[in-house]
């Protein structure tokens, strides 16, 4: 079905879309519109109030958290961020390495060349002080 749309085979079915689009957008401009002429605006404040009313508070909303609670808190976040990570196999860590190494080994080369060239013509150019 992608490729039907990609050829222009389904021409009808991209005006649909775009009538669903529209009317959405009228919907988005018509809540503005209502908030600004009731008189209300979108405020995190307001938004804040709401919310809280919605769900039950916790100790980090009624009250200040300690040095070693954010401490804690910092590496069970990190702990929780390591699970969502996927790690390399062996295999994959030993092809990343040796194309790092192999890319810092062709770069160490280009700018070792460098350097003697320009220091040649440097020495060629100002003359040789021996």
């Amino acid at each position: 079905m992608a490729d039907n749309k990609r050829r222009g085979e389904d021409a009808g079915d991209d005006r649909l879309d775009d009538d669903v689009v529209d009317e959405v957008a009228d919907d988005d401009a018509s809540s503005a519109d209502e908030l600004v002429s009731r008189g209300g605006t979108a405020t995190r404040s307001r938004a804040r109030a709401e919310s809280a009313d919605s769900r039950p508070t916790t100790r980090s909303e009624t009250g200040r958290v300690g040095v070693f609670g954010r401490i804690a808190r910092f590496f069970r976040e990190v702990v929780a961020e390591l699970r969502k990570v996927i790690w390399p196999t062996r295999k994959e860590l030993l092809t990343y390495t040796a194309v790092v190494v192999t890319f810092v080994a062709v770069m160490l080369t280009i700018v070792g060349v460098l350097d003697y060239g320009f220091a040649k013509v440097v020495l060629f150019v100002f003359g040789n002080s021996d």
